[in-house]
């Protein structure tokens, strides 16, 4: 009986066995698998021996209790492990954990995962893995937490996630998945945490995702999620992150949007489109600690009440914030009782009034302060220097006055200073020189006076320098050029900077851009120059340089833009410059150079602008490269020059005689030809004086000679065959004191026939003298991007014996402003874009913000009007017809030759301003108030001489009333119409800008000259809103 028992136990027994045998082998087996698809470079599965069968000892290996010999959990982080995931893991059903994060895995997720039943974690976060995420782990029904972050996964989210019921922990952030957010995944009832954070999601934000009630984490920022937020994820009372930023989401927040978060610590709502009223009741989210709506469209004053919350960060820059008065401030106030306070942004809002100086009392711990970019008034708060862990302290862009203060020199650990746009004053402080950790400082576009503080050279870890457009004089200081950590750039430009440059300049070793054009420097450039291998834009134009380009330019392999124009540089253009095989913009013109131009410079491939013009080259121009694209090539000015394309229509050169030769040969010609014309030019001086034909006066011939032969001369025959006669055909333009006539000029500089537009003087018009000469002086004093150039000139007498005089400009094709603000019904041109517009304005300003406050002398313009803005090809706007500009100091003489005694108004009737009809006397304010009303004539449509502005209705006073809230009652409404807008708050930001600009244009135009904006402050102003243009419409 006993034996009959045992053979029935081991009958019952044995299949049993065999069937766990086989069960543990196959989990040693897929373990084995597993790791021949892997690279162990760190030796971590060392201990994976395929004769070792204790499997279950092995590294990142544990085994079941219940279940001896499976394996239940490979867990092997941070291994250094390269390859990919075989499919064999597949086989180890009882694996409840599979940890491979941190590694450097490739290939797709096996789809084998889906076997899985019991997985309760996958962790595969941070590794290369690519593909699609796999439709069977939704097989894997008992999985709590799935992490697959950080990798390159494709394709989209698979619906059949939303069936892992038990799911706690989602987390795909930091991959390419497309397409939409599943609805699904509102069925994880049980989800705690979820993030998709940077991908390429689209579409709306499920609002079943809202009904997830027991979320304490989602984070979908960083996607292109378009709609609106569903308001209940404001009532998941158990959230303590809500991040939605970085996509297109619009729509208001819910009034109610802080009253049931009380453990919320994080909002992440900036970078969207989202607008309306910062809520109040956000300050009942008593436990935030990261506060951010910035780069939205938010308006009004911030609450009061969010100034309680005490959050470390504040972030709320980039809106349409508004503040006038202290009351408005209030909110700032509650930020001194913030102890720990570390963040505060409040840049790029609209908001005004004078700063609060309590603001010096902010906690100690603030690390970030920005206010940039607003309207705020007032001074740099006396007391900043308390702040003593500030890292980036911004007010740039305001209208902030004063000095800065001396104890900002306590903030040691300052990284970033930005001062800029502003109109600071008085001199840099010297304890600027304490910013040991400083790396950028930006004081540029002040009013800042004095010397450059030598201290600035203790700022040893300084990247970038700005301290351009200022009133800075005086000598450079060595320390600035040996500031070796400069990497960006060093920008000292539109200062009245002089002296030399020092060999010490060689010591910028790593600055990418070096700029100090518009100064007063004066010497050779070092050859130390060469040193700076790393810079790709150099510019020292417009100073008083002298002596030779230096060979050691040719080191600057890295260089991008050159430009040395407008100096006294003379012998030749060095060959080196060719060995710069990545120079892009060679700018030369206006010096004394001479000798050939290097056949090399047609061999750089990147070279597409070249101006040499205005010197004294001659010799053959090569016919590659730069040399045959007509327009980035300007040769104007050089006598000399032969040969090239034949587009360029220059003579063919002739073969060179011997010198000897040549020598004898020119003393025959040159010494018969000086005689006679010695002696017919004693005829002719004698004739004219005797008979009294010439009526050119002293005066008049001064007039010629303020260009200092800079221009080439050109007589009236020229211009009389240019023009066709003075042919009707050719006039394009009539004033007061003359015509303007289109002509194909050939200019002894290049040969070939450019189109110029050829300004004549009226001889009828006894003051007509008097407006060329006047014109004369203001161009030959004034040099900026955005006035008219002027090609030449011609003084003499025409056919019939009358005095002639005559300007010469670059020919504008898309003749002026007033042009395409008043198209004719019949007329198919388009109307101008708002990117256009605002950048003529800006243009506009910058140029009388040029001639008022960076000309030497000032120059008052005295008859701004649309018709004298005119239009390049590129729709780049230059200020014109200098007849009535009247220098600022100029002697009583002069005063004389630039006035008009038969004219009461100096300007054009609805541009001049309303002093001057009063007998005021003539000022900047003026131009203020004409460019005041041209801007308002750009953005409304309305010339101030339309039949509805009488009886007392201005275009001003039109203004005026419409602003702020019916501004879009009054703008030219075809502009809008013209725009690709889409419906969105795009049309918003449009009417916000138009509306900036129409306030600018209020403020230039008051009756009272004292009250009106200057031309820097209005540059300014147009400077920031144009950014905005260029931000959200090109």
């Amino acid at each position: 009986m006993a034996s009959v028992y045992l053979c029935l136990l081991l009958f019952a027994v044995l299949p049993a066995s065999s069937s766990s045998l086989r069960s543990e082998s196959g989990d040693r087996e897929a373990l084995l698998t597993f790791k021949e698809g892997l690279f162990d470079t760190s030796g971590s599965l060392s201990s994976w021996n395929s004769t070792d069968t204790n499997y279950c000892q092995w590294a990142g290996v544990t085994c079941s209790i219940r279940h001896p010999g499976r394996v239940v959990s490979l867990s092997l982080p941070s291994r250094g492990l390269d390859g990919s995931i075989s499919p064999a893991v597949g086989n180890l059903t009882f694996l409840r954990a599979l940890d491979l994060r941190s590694n450097m895995l490739s290939g797709e997720v096996p789809r084998t995962i889906g076997r899985l039943h019991r997985l309760r974690q996958l962790v595969i976060q941070n590794n290369s893995l690519h593909g699609e995420i796999p439709q069977e782990l939704g097989n894997c029904s008992n999985l709590v937490d799935m992490n697959l972050a950080a990798n390159q996964l494709q394709g989209r989210i698979p619906d059949v996630l939303g069936s892992v019921s038990r799911l706690q922990y989602l987390n795909l952030t930091y991959n390419n998945l497309v397409g939409g957010i599943p609805a699904s995944i509102g069925n994880l009832s049980s989800l705690v945490f979820l993030s998709f954070y940077q991908n390429n999601l689209e579409g709306t934000v499920p609002e079943v995702l809202s009904h997830l009630v027991h979320l304490q984490f989602i984070q979908v920022a960083r996607n292109n999620l378009s709609g609106t937020i569903p308001p209940l994820f404001f009532n998941i009372s158990s959230l303590q992150i809500l991040g939605f930023g970085s996509n297109k989401l619009q729509g208001s927040l819910p009034p109610d949007a802080g009253a049931n978060l009380p453990v919320l610590k994080e909002l992440h709502l900036g970078n969207n489109h989202l607008s309306g009223m910062i809520p109040s009741s956000l300050a009942n989210a008593t436990n935030i600690e990261l506060f951010s709506l910035a780069r939205n469209s938010f308006q009004g004053r911030v609450p009061p009440e969010i100034g309680t919350l005490c959050p470390l960060r504040v972030e709320l820059g980039g809106n349409r914030l508004e503040a006038e008065d202290d009351e408005d401030w209030e909110f700032l106030r509650s930020f001194t009782n913030c102890t720990r306070l570390q963040l505060l942004d409040l840049n790029s809002n609209i908001l005004g009034g004078v700063l609060p100086g309590y603001v010096a009392n902010f906690s100690r711990k603030i690390e970030w302060l920005s206010m940039a970019g607003n309207h705020i008034s007032g001074v740099i708060p006396p007391g900043i220097g308390k702040l003593v862990n500030l890292v980036d302290l911004q007010f740039a862009g305001n209208n902030m006055q004063g000095v800065i203060p001396d104890d900002i020199g306590r903030l040691q650990n300052l990284k970033v200073l930005l001062l800029q746009e502003n109109r600071l004053s008085g001199q840099i402080p010297s304890s600027l020189g304490n910013f040991t950790r400083m790396l950028t400082l930006a004081l540029s576009y002040n009013q800042l006076d004095g010397s450059i503080p030598r201290s600035l050279g203790n700022l040893e870890r300084l990247t970038s320098l700005d301290l351009s457009s200022n009133r800075l004089s005086g000598v450079i200081p060595d320390e600035i050029f040996t500031l070796s950590s400069l990497t960006d750039f060093l920008s000292l430009s539109g200062n009245y900077l002089s002296g030399v440059l020092p060999p010490q300049v060689g010591s910028l070793k790593h600055a990418a851009r070096l700029d100090i054009s518009r100064n007063n420097l004066s010497g050779n450039i070092p050859e130390a120059i060469g040193n700076c291998e790393s810079l790709v834009y150099l510019t020292l134009d417009n100073n008083f340089l002298t002596g030779g380009i230096p060979k050691s330019l040719g080191n600057l392999r890295a260089l991008s833009i050159l430009n040395l124009t407008r100096n006294a540089f003379s012998s030749s253009i060095p060959r080196e410059v060719s060995k710069i095989t990545g120079l892009q913009q060679l700018y030369l013109a206006h010096n004394n150079l001479s000798g050939s131009i290097p056949l090399m410079l047609g061999n750089l491939s990147a070279l597409v602008e070249l101006d040499i013009s205005y010197n004294h080259l001659d010799g053959e121009v090569p016919s590659l490269g730069v040399f045959t694209n007509l327009t980035g090539l300007s040769l104007l000015g050089n006598d000399g020059l032969c040969g090239g394309i034949s587009e360029l229509r220059l003579p063919p050169c002739q073969v060179k005689p011997h010198s000897k030769q040549r020598q004898q040969l020119l003393l025959k010609i040159l010494l018969p030809v000086a005689i006679i014309v010695i002696c017919l030019s004693l005829l002719l001086s004698l004739f004219l004086l005797f008979k009294g034909k010439t009526k050119v006066s002293r005066k008049k011939i001064d007039s010629l000679r303020m260009f200092d032969d800079k221009y080439p001369r050109i007589s009236y025959n020229e211009l009389f065959q240019a023009t066709d006669g003075f042919a009707p055909a050719s006039l394009i333009g009539a004033g007061k004191y003359g015509s303007v006539y289109k002509g194909n000029l050939s200019l002894p500089v290049s040969r070939n026939a450019a189109t110029v537009a050829v300004k004549v003087f009226s001889f009828h018009q006894a003051c007509s003298s008097r407006s060329f000469m006047a014109e004369c002086e203001v161009l030959r004093r004034v040099k900026h991007r955005n006035l008219i150039n002027i090609i030449t000139s011609c003084s003499s007498i025409d056919s019939k014996g009358n005095d002639f005089h005559a300007l010469v400009f670059e020919f504008m094709p898309n003749y002026s402003l007033d042009k395409w603000l008043h198209l004719g019904a019949d007329e198919q041109w388009h109307k101008l874009s708002l990117v256009q517009l605002f950048n003529i304005a800006v243009q506009v300003a910058d140029a009388l913000d040029y001639l008022h406050n960076n000309s030497q002398p000032s120059v008052i313009h005295c008859d701004l009007k649309p018709s004298n803005v005119l239009l390049d090809s590129d729709w780049t706007a230059y200020v014109a017809d200098f007849g009535l500009s009247k220098l600022v100091g100029e002697s009583v003489d002069q005063t004389r030759l630039n006035s008009d005694s038969s004219i009461g108004i100096r300007g054009t009737i609805g541009y001049v301003a309303p002093e001057y009809g009063e007998g005021g006397q003539v000022s900047v304010a003026g131009d203020s108030y004409s460019f005041g009303i041209t801007l308002l004539e750009m953005f409304t449509g309305r010339a101030p001489t339309d039949d509805i502005f009488r009886e007392g209705l201005s275009l001003h006073l039109f203004s005026e009333m419409a602003f702020p809230d019916k501004i879009s009652e009054i703008i030219d409404p075809t502009l809008l119409q013209a725009q690709p807008f889409n419906k969105d708050a795009r049309l918003d930001i449009a009417l916000a800008c138009i509306t900036s600009a129409i306030s600018v244009g209020i403020s230039c135009s008051k009756q009272d000259p004292l009250e009106r904006k200057s031309m820097k402050n209005a540059a300014a102003a147009l400077h920031k809103t144009r950014d905005l243009v260029l931000e959200y419409f090109v």
